[in-house]
């Protein structure tokens, strides 16, 4: 269950399934600690009493419709008018209250915090570790990396913690956290960094330190430090199978989140850079169609026109080896390279095309829209299907009425898969009913005549697949037959 913040009654929550969002990190303690970061004897009394009068608890609060029918069916005559005398009452909008945590960044009252501690709030108040209160202005929010900043305005000086440098954190160091577990008020855990890195498919920039700390609903938004009381990660997630902590929690690196916040305190939004490709992974599959040396980089699938990728000349089927000097290994390192660089930045691509390595100039632009994922559209007839033996389909060439049925323009061009065989080749190495195959080798196909005649000069091996699925393009790498 993804859990949010702590409410009054119960846990707001997200439908995606084992991912609990909350925040407070922990620390476990070996006996024998590197002298590199050695904690004093007495434990961490001295840090937790430096760095929690910075951290603060959230509640915010939304409206919620109440008196609405549940849909259960009556159990007996008197629940039967029980319900008949609720559904004559007017649904009517209740505050509910979420509570969370955050930390103080500035003397002058700025508060970070996570974005789902906030999220749809009518009103949020602040209190602080010495128990005065505060209504709390929205300064800016970033659902992308679940960040909000907020601001406060006292008659004095606030504490406040700093940001540290989440790169120098290595798998084994130890952190601490302070929050507010189920609304319980200032808790203090400890623990190690278990790992670095993880992608929990929480948003596009996904980069998560990962930690044995014990958090839980209501630690949301708080701060996790290191040994020199630095903030080295903002807690926002747990693995949680049951609800409670198992030991498996995630905060956001604060070299990302520092970024966000400052951009968040200039403009109240945040400016990312934007390429104009959808790309996809190079299995080995790919990287054997392509003849690359190794399964890494990112595959452009499709280039998106007016783009700086477009200008560029970036083509289908290129492989981004290099961004700015910087190794793409996998597709997440393409994404946050390009998000952080600045709208109006020239850079440099190393890219894999023909079968060697070449450079390209491009000028980064301002990322105004998400590009979604499409859905794949429903199977269509068979008009005129012919089969392919060598995939194991049946495809037909694209007509007007078949277009319109797989949503795709009037002057998409491809045949489509009509029918599978179960055990064929296409089916078993990732093409489905409704697919439009475009291209084999870069060689366009635009009728199953066309598409034998590719696949027969492609000859034995694995060939590069472009097809449309739903009106999104990608490669698929398809095995002919034993080289």
């Amino acid at each position: 269950m993804l859990q949010g913040s702590q409410s009054a009654t119960v846990a707001r929550s997200r439908p995606r399934a084992a991912v609990a969002l909350a925040a407070g990190a922990a620390f476990f303690l070996w006996t024998q600690l590197p002298a590199a970061a050695a904690v004093p004897a007495e434990g961490f009394a001295d840090l937790a009493a430096k760095v929690t009068p910075a951290v603060v608890y959230v509640s915010s609060t939304h409206m919620e419709m109440s008196g609405m029918d549940n849909g259960a069916p009556p159990q007996d005559l008197e629940d039967l008018m029980r319900q008949f005398q609720e559904r004559q009452q007017m649904p009517q909008e209740q505050p509910v209250e979420a509570l969370g945590s955050g930390f103080l960044i500035s003397a002058d009252g700025y508060i970070v915090t996570n974005n789902h501690v906030i999220d749809a709030a009518d009103s949020v108040t602040v209190t602080l570790a010495d128990g005065d209160t505060y209504k709390a202005e929205l300064v800016g929010t970033d659902p992308q990396t679940d960040v909000a900043l907020l601001k406060i305005k006292a008659d004095h000086a606030l504490p406040y913690v700093s940001f540290g440098d989440s790169d120098k954190l290595r798998v084994g160091d130890y952190v601490m956290a302070v929050g507010n577990p189920f609304g319980l008020g200032g808790t203090v855990t400890a623990g190690i960094v278990s790992a670095r890195g993880r992608d929990i498919h929480a948003g596009p920039y996904d980069d998560f330190i990962q930690t044995d700390a014990a958090i839980n609903r209501g630690n949301s938004g708080g701060p996790m430090f290191n040994i020199k009381g630095e903030v080295v990660g903002i807690n926002s997630a747990i693995i949680s199978p049951s609800g409670g902590s198992v030991g498996i929690g995630f905060a956001i690196p604060s070299n990302l989140a520092k970024q966000v916040v400052a951009d968040l305190e200039d403009h109240g939004t945040v400016d990312r850079g934007w390429l104009g490709v959808k790309i996809q992974p190079v299995t080995d599959d790919i990287k054997e169609a392509l003849h690359l040396p190794a399964a890494k980089g990112a595959l452009v699938a499709e280039v998106f026109p007016d783009s700086p990728a477009a200008a560029a000349k970036l083509k289908q089927g290129d492989v981004i080896l290099d961004f700015a000097g910087k190794p793409i290994s996998q597709l997440k390192d393409l994404t946050r390279a390009v998000a952080a660089t600045k709208a109006g930045t020239s850079t440099e691509l190393t890219i894999w095309r023909g079968g060697r390595e070449q450079t390209l100039q491009v000028k980064i632009a301002k990322q105004e829209l998400q590009q979604g994922q499409v859905e794949p559209g429903q199977a269509p007839g068979h008009p005129k299907a012919e089969t392919n033996q060598q995939l194991g389909a049946l495809v037909a060439p694209l007509t007007d009425p078949l277009r319109e049925k797989l949503g795709l323009a009037e002057d998409a061009a491809g045949v489509a898969i009509m029918a599978l065989e179960p055990n064929g080749r296409a089916a078993r190495q990732g093409l489905a009913v409704g697919d439009v195959i475009e291209q084999v080798d870069a060689q366009p196909v635009d009728s199953p005549k066309a598409l034998d005649q590719a696949l027969d000069e492609a000859g034995k091996g694995t060939v590069l697949v472009l097809i449309s699925r739903g009106g999104a393009e990608q490669y698929v790498a398809v095995k002919l037959a034993d080289a």
